[in-house]
């Protein structure tokens, strides 16, 4: 997809739409079921990363989505590892303890 002046516009706006989406779903989500919804949800950055790989490799594409794509697989990145820290933080108080409270 080239970027040009018409095609700007329509990225910026599935952008914002995604954004507003993305925060008013998340604001519904009950705090109990925040860290597992988003534990979940690790998958999708996974896309994102495996997608914004194969942009910025791609021959012939500009410096702009060269910069663009490595910004998205560094949060992406960021997103998966803490997502699994907090998954495996939570799965951690669900183990059991010995009397003296050490771990098992």
């Amino acid at each position: 997809m080239e970027l040009n002046a018409t095609t700007i516009p329509l990225l910026f706006f599935v952008f914002i739409l995604a954004m507003s989406l993305g925060i008013e779903l998340i604001k519904k989500v009950p705090s109990q079921l925040h860290t597992p919804l988003m534990s979940g949800s690790n998958a999708i950055s996974g896309i994102t990363i495996v997608g914004a790989l194969i942009a910025s490799g791609r021959q012939g594409s500009g410096i702009t989505v060269t910069v663009l794509a490595t910004l998205a697989v560094i949060f992406a990145v960021i997103n998966v590892v803490g997502g699994y820290l907090v998954t495996d933080r939570m799965l951690e108080m669900f183990k059991s303890r010995d009397k003296k409270g050490g771990k098992q």
